[in-house]
């Protein structure tokens, strides 16, 4: 088995996506039988601040350009999540035990018709806009802690523009 404490965690960038009626981009995952959903997220590439990071995974999982967004909020800090026992060495090559994630908040500038989840590798087989409250209960269960602090972190400017 791997060492949990030898791994560090993967650099990652997050999109919380919020449409005009306040509801949140959830894709469904290609790569889980169980129902995960998940909001757009990714890995940061070298030389790649985190904004551009999640501009280009909102790009490359929902097909949504860059100016059909627009920026409400950034979380102040990282946010971390460890991966479940079982899957430690088994997912992104055994090289992470986890994600330390920085989360943008987008405004949807655009209509449903803008959203292609058929892009040039497909992470997502469905996608549906969600109510916030609940976003934890359609993330893998390892993740929900993750989603929670989100929704604290991002509470007073969802508000504001939902």
């Amino acid at each position: 088995m791997t060492d949990r404490s030898a791994l560090p965690y993967r650099p990652c960038a997050g999109v919380m996506l919020m449409n005009r009626e306040g509801r949140i981009f959830v894709g469904q995952r290609l790569d889980s039988t169980l129902e995960a959903w998940q909001m757009p997220q990714g890995g940061i590439d070298e030389g790649e601040d985190a904004y551009e990071a999640a501009v280009r995974e909102l790009w490359e999982e929902t097909g949504v350009e860059a100016g059909k967004v627009e920026l409400i909020a950034e979380a102040p800090d990282e946010l971390w999540y460890d991966l479940p026992d079982d899957l430690i060495g088994k997912v992104w090559k055994g090289k992470w035990r986890g994600q330390r994630q920085r989360w943008f908040l987008f405004r949807f500038l655009g209509d449903d018709g803008d959203v292609n989840i058929a892009t040039a590798h497909p992470e997502f087989r469905a996608w549906r806009w969600s109510e916030q409250a609940d976003l934890p209960e359609l993330i893998v269960p390892f993740k929900r802690d993750l989603y929670r602090q989100l929704l604290i972190v991002f509470a007073e400017p969802l508000a504001a523009a939902g």
